[in-house]
Parts: C-alpha cells; sequence; structure tokens
C-alpha cells in the first residue's frame, strides 16, 4: 500500500490547494488540521483521509504522521489571540513537527516560510518564520524550506481585500505604493509543493516561489481597478499613519489590518538570487495578469 502524503494545515488557502492537487493526481493524502472538514471538492472515492490534530500536541502529531511518506508544514497564523501566538505556532510547533517526522523515519519534510524572513524584521510574525525555519533545520537538517510570495487564486485574501478596496471612492495607497511584489497564484504554488514531495525533486533545500510578474504594489491596484471597471483616484498614505491605524485596529477581535502586515508593505517581496525556483522544478508560473479574471470570479481550477 502506498504510504501517504501528510499536509499539516491542508484546511488553509495554500495546504487546501496543495491537498487537491495531491489527490486528484491519485497520491494518498492524509489532511490534518485542528477542526478537519472534508473539502466542498472532494469525492467519497479519493484517497483522502482527515485527522484532527494540533501541532502544538505531541501526541497529537506523532499519531498523524505514523506511516507517511512525507510531510507538508502549512500551517499559518498571522494573527496573534491570547490561546495562539507565533512563538507556538511558527516556531515550537515547526520544530515539534520536524522533530516527530525525524523520529517515524520520515525524510522529506517540506516547510512553509515566506519571502524575506530575517530575525531582524521588526516584524513578529517575520521573526517568528525566521527562526521555526531554524528550528526545523536543527531537527531535521535535510528539510526543504519554500517560501512564497504573496499568495492569490480564488476567494483569497489579497485580491479579495483589494476588490473591496476599490469600492471607496479614492483608494489609499501603502506609501507611494512602489513596493515591489512578486504574486504567485496557489495553484502554482501547491504544484511546486506536490513536485517536492515526490521521489524525483530536486537536491535543493531552499525555493522561493514567485509569479511570472514583478509589479508595484499601485499597478496590482490598476489592474483590478480595471479588471472590475472601477477608476478611482491613487492617494498615497505615508506608513507611519497605516501603523498608527493598525495600532488603533489590533484592539478588534479580528483585525482586518495589522501592524505586521503594514511592516511587510514597506519591504519588496520579490524572489533573490541564488535559491531554487519554479524553473528548477520544470514549472512555469502564471503572471498576475493571466490570473486575474479567475480570482476575482467563481472558483475555478
Amino acid at each position: 500500500m502506498t504510504r501517504p502524503i501528510v499536509v499539516f494545515g491542508g484546511s488553509g488557502f495554500l495546504g487546501d490547494a496543495l491537498v487537491r492537487e495531491l489527490v486528484e493526481a491519485g497520491r494518498p493524502t492524509r489532511l490534518v488540521a485542528r477542526h478537519p472538514v472534508w473539502p466542498s471538492w472532494a469525492e467519497s472515492g479519493d484517497p483522502l483521509a482527515l485527522v484532527a490534530a494540533d501541532i502544538r500536541h505531541e501526541e497529537e502529531v506523532a499519531a498523524a504522521l505514523k506511516g507517511a511518506a512525507a510531510v507538508v508544514n502549512a500551517v499559518s497564523l498571522y494573527v496573534e489571540t491570547r490561546d495562539l501566538g507565533f512563538e507556538a505556532i511558527h516556531v515550537e510547533g515547526a520544530g515539534r513537527l520536524a522533530r516527530l517526522a525525524r523520529e517515524a523515519g520520515i525524510d522529506r519534510l517540506v516547510q512553509l516560510s515566506g519571502i524575506g524572513v530575517e530575525d531582524s524584521s521588526p516584524s513578529a510574525y517575520v521573526r517568528a518564520r525566521a527562526r521555526g525555519e531554524r528550528a526545523v533545520l536543527a531537527a531535521m537538517p535535510r528539510a526543504i524550506i519554500v517560501r512564497p510570495s504573496v499568495l492569490f487564486g480564488p476567494d483569497d485574501a489579497f485580491l479579495g481585500g483589494l476588490a473591496r478596496l476599490v469600492r471607496l471612492p479614492a483608494i489609499p495607497l501603502f506609501g507611494r505604493g512602489e513596493t515591489r511584489l512578486q504574486p504567485v497564484h496557489v495553484i502554482d504554488a501547491a504544484r511546486a509543493l506536490a513536485r517536492l514531495t515526490g521521489p524525483e525533486a530536486p537536491a535543493r533545500r531552499l525555493f522561493e516561489l514567485g509569479g511570472g510578474d514583478v509589479l508595484r504594489y499601485r499597478e496590482i491596484v490598476e489592474l483590478v481597478m480595471a479588471r472590475l471597471g472601477r477608476e478611482r483616484p491613487l492617494v498615497p498614505v505615508p506608513f507611519w499613519l497605516w501603523r498608527t491605524l493598525a495600532g488603533a485596529l489590533s484592539r478588534l477581535p479580528d483585525p482586518p489590518l495589522t501592524r505586521d502586515q503594514v511592516i511587510l508593505m514597506q519591504h519588496d517581496n520579490v524572489v533573490t538570487d541564488g535559491v531554487g525556483t519554479f524553473d528548477d522544478l520544470g514549472l512555469r508560473p502564471r503572471s498576475l495578469r493571466e490570473g486575474l479574471p479567475d480570482s476575482l470570479a467563481s472558483p475555478a481550477r
């Protein structure tokens, strides 16, 4: 019997796309989440199993890993709460999963991170991601680290948020809107991850995944406006004012803007030199212009 690929965080935006990619390829897959739900696209005969496990709990993680061929950690946390923190999920949880995977004899672990992670970042989220990478590699030195740029696709948070934003009479920009981004379609990222869990994955241990376009933030806003037929003036807003707004919104249970998001928008988010890319995986990522129509419409493959 073929051993399954285990996807922690399989109910998330990228995790769900990865699980679907694996299942549609006929590969046995185990979707792991704290509260797993059978995906709407899945059929009863699919090679898919659901497992409830919390990455913070040793016994649950160990049980979810039993008999696995490979594991992907796509667990994500973007806003801290009283019960969930970056350290517990992105550092301790990631390190725990890597250690237990090694102890279970699993030799293929793919850890999701993000472009631009560094210890010196003023963002607590980014610093936790950096420490999480180190924790994973300390437990499993041959783990594969994957850093996607900002993800887009049907029902995403990025373009979906911009679509709501362009309903305003004027569009506030982060700074002057000059930050460069390399948006990657969620399905392209999922296909890359699926390939990295296979037997013919490249020997590289660090990959950065960016789409076919490098665009300034204001250019992305303009593309969304053109797609939706809404022409609005673009208004530069200084970052200090965004940080003040994020600080005020942080008191809300589910803030629409966080300080970490503002910090991330102050720095380019593009693929750097000397890392593995889609080219190393034999894949061609679509550009934002190619993927924009389906991203702002009904979900489609």
